[in-house]
C-alpha cells in the first residue's frame, strides 16, 4: 500500500471496519468536529445519494460509507492535490462503486447538477471568516480554516438549490456563527429541525455545534441534550468512546 503514498503523507487506521485514510502531516489533517458530524449524520435516509461540500481528505464520506447505506456519495474540494488525495483513499478503502470525488468551488456546483438531485447534504465548511483570526498557516489550512474560495452562505445556498424537497442538511460548526447559520438556513428554506452543543467537558462552554436542517420543512427546533467530550478525570466519556468504536484514539 504504500506505493500509493506521496512525500510527507501517511496512511492511518480509521478502526472501524477496516476503513483507512491517506493524510499529509504538512496539510490540514481532520478533527474531531468530522468524526462527529458522520455520527450526527448516520440516521440519513437509506439509499441516500449524498454530497459533501468541502470534503477534504474525504474522512466524513469514507466514514459514512461504514456508518450507513448510502447509495452513492460524492465529495467536492477545491483544492487539487487534496482531492487527489482523497482519490487515492477511495481507492485504498475499494469505495469506488460508492463515493466520488469532484475538484471544483462548491459555488459552481450549480452548473454540474441539476437542482434538486441530493437526498442528503453534509458539509464541515470553514469556520472563520475571511481575514479574521491569526493567520499563520500555509496556504492548504488557510483554505481549510478560512473563508476564502466560498462563505458560510453560499455553502448553505447550495445545499438549498441541490437538496430535493424534504432533504437532509447536515453540518458541523462553531457556536459563535450559530444566529448567522440559523438566519442563512431560514432563509433559504432549509428548516433547522435539531441542535446538538459539544463541549469539552461538564461544566465548560460548547466548542462546537451540530445542526440537522430539513428543506421546505415545518418550523419545528428540537435541542438535544449536550455532548460532552472528556470526563473529569481527562478520559473520553462513554459516548465519544463508542462514537470512536470504544478504542479508537484521537
Amino acid at each position: 500500500m504504500e506505493n500509493i503514498l506521496k512525500e510527507n503523507e501517511r496512511i492511518d487506521d480509521l478502526e472501524y471496519k477496516g476503513l483507512k485514510i491517506i493524510q499529509n502531516k504538512d496539510g490540514f489533517c481532520f478533527g474531531m468536529d468530522s468524526v462527529l458530524l458522520s455520527d450526527f449524520a448516520k440516521n440519513m435516509k437509506k439509499e441516500a445519494k449524498v454530497l459533501d461540500l468541502g470534503t477534504g481528505t474525504g474522512i466524513i464520506p469514507i466514514l459514512l460509507c461504514g456508518k450507513t447505506n448510502l447509495k452513492e456519495v460524492i465529495g467536492v474540494e477545491v483544492q487539487e492535490e487534496v482531492a487527489q488525495m482523497a482519490s487515492r483513499s477511495i481507492k485504498l478503502n475499494n469505495l469506488e462503486n460508492r463515493f466520488k470525488i469532484i475538484n471544483e468551488n462548491i459555488i459552481n456546483l450549480t452548473k454540474i447538477y441539476k437542482k434538486q438531485t441530493f437526498d442528503v447534504i453534509v458539509t464541515n465548511p470553514p469556520y472563520k471568516k475571511k481575514d479574521t483570526g491569526i493567520i499563520n498557516e500555509n496556504e492548504k489550512k488557510i483554505l481549510s480554516r478560512h473563508e476564502i474560495t466560498a462563505t458560510l452562505e453560499d455553502f448553505i445556498k447550495v445545499s438549498k438549490d441541490l437538496l430535493k424537497d424534504k432533504g437532509e442538511f447536515y453540518m458541523v460548526h462553531r457556536p459563535e456563527r450559530l444566529v448567522d447559520i440559523l438566519n442563512l438556513m431560514r432563509t433559504y428554506r432549509i428548516e433547522p429541525k435539531i441542535l446538538r452543543f459539544v463541549c469539552p467537558k461538564q461544566n465548560k462552554e460548547p466548542n462546537l455545534i451540530l445542526i440537522k436542517g430539513v428543506k421546505n420543512a415545518k418550523p419545528f427546533l428540537k435541542i438535544e441534550k449536550n455532548l460532552y467530550v472528556y470526563k473529569d478525570d481527562g478520559k473520553y466519556t462513554d459516548e465519544i468512546l463508542k462514537i470512536y468504536n470504544k478504542n479508537k484514539k484521537v
